[in-house]
């Protein structure tokens, strides 16, 4: 009795001892699991969530990277071409950023005797209704003769790719060397109809119209009820040199050539003021000008390809995929960038400018879409981004901040969908929002 005694209680102690170092393990793994849930998600998991929300029946790439610890933390078809619409100005607003001083410069001059010789540099906000070019103004109403020389573009009126019928859509102005007011009447119906410039008033009329503008004449189709309309006009050399006159009150003549002779340079608009339009708006014609504006800082004749080379090969060189970039505004189809090539541009722009210079020319979103104005970074608004839509495409790439503080840089693109484009988002915060709640 007493040996059976003993082996019970041995066996007590042993299943005690047992069920003691359950518990430890069981509270090891358990503290285990709470650190792992709190540290940054795998692949695995954020690739799971990515392919069920946005590999609906259509060509999706994402990638996003921590660029404090260079980890890759999902990837997915970044390498792969897509159509990126307006993320192209994402390459455009780093191509203003280096090349375009300070302030933007409105043209370059030269006075021999009485004669003030003038050409463009592409300036966009030249006599535009949201901009103050009183300065300019000024300074042109000063002189007595102004000979204008406007063939130092070298582009067209429009990219390749554009669509022909956007003629009349205030989306898709006209680009020139020397453009005013934007390069599109603004009507407005107030007490009465107001046209500006006024000299297209007479051009004007009421009534049932398909379209806004005559295709190639600058006659204007307005409906009966209107708010607020943008249409861009002809643009001409001896259109330009009127509207500038009505303005200047000088004698403007047109030349064919620029003398030989030192250059002087007037500047008006502090340039992120113009670079943050952009971004924030979305808007094609500051961006195909902005590009212009560019070029101008590195040859006497204005180009969108020789900016883009040049940013190309002596800032961009290191880019893994090379886009085909055809435009400064992402208008254009033809324009193909990768995921991987948004993200190392904005790497570099990251690492390159001040958090808060470049977090200022960047607008906020969420699944409603640009978010124009915030006091501060909420937690709705945690992802600072440039978002791209063409017809069955949505694209965003920037900055998502995540709940630890972390800064990560993506670019999710969507190509080809034919479901509404507000589920894309919707599909898009939810990963997003994944992503910041984990990492």
């Amino acid at each position: 009795m007493l040996l059976k005694s003993i082996k019970c209680k041995s066996q007590v102690i042993l299943n005690q001892r047992i069920i003691s170092k359950f518990i430890v393990l069981a509270l090891f793994g358990f503290i285990v699991g709470c650190a792992t849930r709190k540290s940054a998600p795998t692949q695995p998991s954020i690739k799971a969530l990515s392919i069920q929300k946005l590999g609906d029946n259509h060509f999706s790439g994402f990638l996003v990277v921590d660029p404090q610890s260079n980890d890759t933390l999902f990837k997915h078809n970044e390498q792969k071409y897509f159509t990126p619409a307006s993320n192209v100005k994402i390459f455009t607003l780093y191509m203003g950023m280096k090349l375009l001083p300070e302030r933007i410069p409105t043209f370059r001059h030269l006075e021999r005797n009485d004669t003030l010789y003038l050409e463009g540099t592409g300036d966009p906000t030249f006599l535009h209704p949201e901009f103050n070019g009183d300065a300019a103004v000024s300074f042109l109403k000063s002189k007595k003769n102004i000979a204008l020389h406007l063939d130092n573009y070298l582009d067209g009126r429009y990219r390749p790719g554009w669509a022909w019928e956007d003629y009349d859509a205030y989306f898709s102005p006209e680009i020139g060397s020397l453009p005013l007011y934007g390069n599109v009447v603004t009507i407005t119906q107030k007490d009465s109809l107001q046209v500006a410039p006024d000299f297209f008033k007479e051009n004007t009329f009421r009534g049932k119209a398909e379209r806004l503008r005559d295709e190639r004449k600058n006659l204007f189709y307005l409906p009966y009820t209107l708010d607020t309309l943008r249409i861009p006009y002809i643009t001409r050399a001896n259109l330009t040199q009127k509207l500038l006159q009505t303005h200047v009150k000088a004698e403007i003549a047109i030349i064919d050539s620029f003398p030989i002779g030192k250059k002087e340079t007037f500047y008006s608009v502090p340039t992120d003021s113009v670079l943050k339009k952009m971004m924030f708006e979305s808007d094609n014609f500051l961006a195909e000008q902005l590009a212009l504006v560019a070029s101008s800082q590195i040859s006497d004749t204005l180009s969108f390809k020789t900016a883009k080379e040049y940013v190309l090969e002596e800032y961009l060189s290191g880019l893994v995929q090379m886009p085909r970039w055809v435009d400064g505004s992402g208008l254009s189809r033809y324009n193909l960038f990768t995921p991987e090539s948004m993200v190392q541009v904005l790497a570099k722009l990251h690492a390159e400018f001040s958090k808060e210079r470049l977090f200022s020319l960047f607008p906020y979103w969420n699944e409603n879409g640009t978010i124009k104005k915030s006091n501060g970074i909420a937690e709705e608004h945690f992802i600072i981004a440039k978002s791209g839509s063409l017809g069955n495409n949505y694209n965003l790439s920037g900055y998502l901040i995540t709940k630890s503080g972390r800064i990560l840089i993506f670019s999710c693109m969507n190509n080809h969908f034919r479901i509404p484009s507000s589920e894309v988002k919707k599909r898009m915060q939810e990963v997003f929002e994944f992503i910041r709640d984990t990492y």
